[in-house]
């Protein structure tokens, strides 16, 4: 939970003979000025997809999502817009079936072909609450900034808040689990603080392959402050193209996260005899549409 250039032609021709004789010169008219990007834009986008993995962490328990956004800018690069996908309530429980993300930002040219952008993000789930007597929420603040060059993109997300409710209350003394569902001994203390200050390193390459066929390659990085048994790397590797106005995607998505906490930590429930993995390699596919 998306410079113009104007040039002027001139023809000329010149007649000489054994006389002199005037140049004749033809001008062919200046093209119009290239129109002037709007003060004002709006765009929506619509997605389906297979199985929503945020940071290569499934959050519909491998299960397929619908999800939709709006976005505004503005011609000097400020920036509003909101997102929303459905969720599993075995990742985020006690009723939370939706994620909707609310951002904003500013977009700007630090220099010829790099640009920059830096906002706030806030990820909030309706009804979603730890089982804790506080009733402790998932919800989750991070501050962002992007440096962008050509096709490369370097973004780093700081935690504003706990990590998305990450803190004594909600993980003190908390054990991962094995595939059966029992307890292992790989646990956190009693007392082991809050998560904020947690921070996710992006690191993103897109190459036109032509034809509206695109490779993406991602790696990145999730660090939890406090908690680094839950720190983790996650891959990506995917082709989209465009198709009669419509964007299809495949991309293998991986993460090397620890397997016990994360089934605890996502409050995995058995399905028969084995616990679902929501942080294992998959084939995330994918149909979308901005409009």
């Amino acid at each position: 939970m998306k410079g113009t250039t104007m040039k002027k032609l001139l023809l000329a021709s010149a007649i000489s003979g054994l006389f002199a004789v005037p140049i004749v010169v033809f001008a062919q008219a200046a093209p119009a000025p290239a129109a002037t990007p709007p003060e004002h834009t709006f765009t929506g986008n619509a997605t389906l997809v297979s199985d929503y993995r945020f940071r290569g962490i499934s959050q519909t328990f491998k299960l397929p999502a619908v999800q939709a956004g709006f976005d505004y800018a503005h011609a000097s690069g400020l920036y509003l817009g909101t997102w929303a996908s459905n969720v599993s309530n075995n990742v985020y429980a006690n009723g939370a079936g939706m994620e909707w993300d609310l951002y904003g930002g500013y977009k700007f040219e630090v220099a010829k072909d790099l640009g920059a952008d830096v906002g706030v993000l806030y990820y909030w789930y309706p009804g979603a609450k730890f089982n804790t007597p506080g009733e402790d929420k998932y919800n989750n603040l991070e501050l962002y900034g992007a440096l962008s060059y050509g096709s490369f993109t370097a973004k780093y997300s700081h935690t504003l808040s706990d990590f998305f409710g990450m803190k004594t209350a909600t993980m003190g003394g908390l054990c991962g689990l094995d595939s059966s569902g029992a307890p292992t001994s790989n646990c956190f203390s009693a007392d082991p603080g809050g998560s904020k200050g947690s921070g996710y390193l992006d690191l993103s390459y897109n190459f036109d392959l032509g034809d509206k066929l695109t490779l993406g390659l991602h790696v990145g990085h999730q660090s939890v402050r406090n908690y680094g048994k839950l720190s983790y790397t996650d891959y990506k590797i995917g082709l989209t193209k465009e198709y009669n106005g419509f964007l299809l995607g495949a991309a293998l998505v991986a993460t090397d996260a620890n397997t016990e906490l994360w089934r605890a930590m996502n409050g995995a429930q058995a399905n028969g005899a084995k616990f679902i993995d929501p942080r294992g390699a998959t084939l995330v596919l994918s149909l979308g549409k901005t409009f």
